[in-house]
């Protein structure tokens, strides 16, 4: 991580851990909020109106927490709006680096060789990790936001008036719905396998993974139409299906929550399969940088063995 703008240690999975073992996420420092007219948004400060060109968005296609962005990016058909930095998905000493593997791009706007140099160009003197996604303001030089929920939201209605009219992610009718499940899905599934993945304890472990199928029984309840809230895609539908595509071929076995596969919930298994089939999703998921990327966490796979995907997330990405 780093310590006052200085990379000081090995990149380490765990970053916090409370008094009883559990893995503690940072926290987002960048909350500033692209918006129609360069208003301050929710946070932050003022100056980023939304224009075509101005921003770049820093991705891993492993990172669930980039991909819902990547989602409702592409859902949103901000493609040619938004321009995007994909980072190597084997997690390195120094944390994500750019370029030499395969769908990695090397970084277009200051040559850096590790994403922390991105921050360090945001704040000389940033303590923390060097996380993604990352929103970039390629006018100003500055990093406009490193909160996917944030960037999700922006990505939403930012850039109306310059965006293809498509679905609203967060209609204000189901709001009240999504922002009262959302903190739910989040802790329990979300962040869920990261909690049982990253346990330093027994009785974390057996929290995280009894949450973590609480949540599927309870999605796998709710399918009852098309989408998690009836027949409309929204933010809640982004925000299940970035761990769900993971959850066979990297947290059921990586990161212990051995349960029961997502396969195994007929309903999921259909929902996700018709979530595939939406415009632009599918280029989304990268099966390879994620099954690489996580494989590459030396605290859980030392020897650095790559599994072969399961057959069964191959064909449902096949089509």
């Amino acid at each position: 991580m780093l310590v006052n703008g200085v990379w000081t240690a090995d990149w380490d999975p765990v970053q916090k851990a409370d008094a009883q073992g559990r893995f503690v996420r940072q926290t987002s420092s960048f909350r500033n909020w692209i918006t129609p007219d360069g208003a301050a948004g929710p946070t932050g400060e003022g100056g980023f109106k939304a224009e075509a060109g101005r921003y770049r968005l820093y991705v891993a296609y492993i990172c669930p927490w980039a991909c819902r962005t990547l989602m409702a990016r592409a859902l949103k058909g901000l493609q040619d709006i938004v321009p995007v930095t994909v980072v190597n998905p084997r997690l390195s000493d120094q944390g994500w680096q750019f370029g030499g593997y395969e769908g990695a791009d090397e970084d277009p706007v200051f040559g850096a060789r590790y994403l922390h140099e991105i921050y360090t160009k945001a704040d000389p003197i940033y303590t923390g990790r060097a996380t993604v996604p990352v929103l970039w303001d390629m006018q100003r030089n500055v990093m406009v936001n490193n909160e996917s929920a944030d960037i999700l939201r922006m990505f939403d209605s930012a850039f109306d008036s310059i965006a293809p009219a498509t679905p609203r992610l967060c209609p204000p009718d189901l709001a009240p719905q999504i922002e009262g499940f959302a903190p739910r899905l989040y802790d329990l599934f979300n962040n869920g396998v990261y909690k049982a993945g990253f346990a330093s304890t027994q009785a974390a472990y057996d929290e995280a993974v009894a949450g973590v199928f609480t949540q599927l029984d309870e999605l796998e309840a709710m399918l009852e139409g098309e989408f998690l809230l009836g027949n409309r895609l929204t933010e809640l539908d982004i925000r299940a299906f970035v761990t769900a595509i993971r959850f066979d071929a990297a947290y059921h076995g990586l990161f212990k929550t051995n349960l029961r596969r997502v396969a195994d919930y007929p309903r999921i298994s259909a929902w996700m399969a018709h979530m595939l089939r939406q415009p632009c999703i599918r280029e989304t998921v990268n099966m390879d940088h994620i099954i690489a990327g996580y494989y590459s966490i030396k605290a859980l796979n030392p020897k650095g063995i790559r599994p072969a995907p399961p057959a069964h997330v191959s064909a449902l990405l096949a089509g």
